[in-house]
């Protein structure tokens, strides 16, 4: 099955693409790119408008958080870009590929294929191994089962000698080690991370964080991670804040103080909305 592939953004963006998150000039390929998206849930008076034309550009190989106060549009945000959910309105990108009116079947082998995923319930299969688990995406999407792969994998996330054991043998650290490697296993071109420490104590969640940290740095990896840790989102290259189903502020490179004293700011309505182009700091 082919996928439908869209237009690549320029290297070159033009000033107006300045005021999108993360978007840099020098970058040679986006890897996530949301355009003009909404999505709503009900009709008439009960109508909730969770995402109100949220455009967002991402370079490959780069770690983004996103984080906002509860109903902010976070989970909506992170199912609409990678395919989990269908925006009311707007286009989705992923790698180049226009994803937005792709068939249920086309959306399920984009993400078996080319998309990793780490949850906070760490989702493992318990009747299979470490090894199995870390291997299941490349057999669901029909890809032969690359053992040396796995092992690579799951010594980069310091579980080399756990490939035979199940995940109830495992400490839950461990086994958001194993989702980690299952994410990594088919170098996809984004991972995602829905709350991934948010099940963890404060040292297993820092080693985690730093195995996503080092995906990037060293692997090349892009991802995409939603949180409301301020200390988790500290580990990622930018930051950027929803409020009302809208991208309001953004903050590059920040310490977990100044991130958290930027929500602090947003849940009290101070946060500047649509200022995402002087918000760097």
């Amino acid at each position: 099955m082919r996928l439908r592939k869209g237009k690549r953004q320029k290297a070159d963006h033009g000033p107006e693409a300045d005021h999108r998150p993360g978007v840099s000039a020098a970058t040679s390929g986006l890897a996530v790119e949301l355009r003009d998206v909404r999505r709503r849930y009900g009709r008439g008076a009960g109508t909730v408008h969770a995402l109100s034309g949220v455009d967002l550009a991402l370079p490959r190989g780069t770690f983004t958080a996103v984080m906002g106060p509860s109903g902010s549009g976070k989970s909506t945000f992170l199912q609409c870009a990678a395919g989990l959910d269908r925006p009311t309105a707007g286009s989705v990108f992923l790698g180049g590929t226009e994803i937005t009116g792709m068939s249920e079947d086309e959306l399920t082998e984009l993400r078996r294929s080319r998309l990793g995923f780490v949850f906070q319930a760490f989702n493992l299969l318990p009747s299979l191994t470490v090894e199995q688990n870390v291997l299941l995406p490349m057999r669901l999407a029909g890809q032969r089962q690359d053992h040396r792969r796995a092992a690579a994998v799951l010594a980069q996330v310091g579980l080399a000698d756990k490939a035979g054991r199940r995940p109830g043998e495992l400490s839950g650290g461990q086994q958001q080690r194993v989702a980690v490697a299952r994410a990594l296993v088919a170098s996809p071109d984004v991972i995602f991370a829905d709350e991934p420490t948010g099940a963890l104590d404060t040292g297993t969640a820092a080693e985690v964080l730093g195995l996503l940290r080092n995906a990037v740095d060293r692997l090349g990896a892009t991802v995409v991670m939603v949180t409301h840790d301020p200390v988790a989102a500290a580990w990622a290259d930018r930051v950027l804040f929803l409020a009302d189903g809208r991208f309001a502020d953004r903050l590059e490179r920040g310490s977990a103080q100044r991130i958290a004293a930027r929500m602090t700011a947003l849940t009290a309505g101070t946060a500047p909305v649509d200022a995402m182009a002087g918000a760097a700091a």
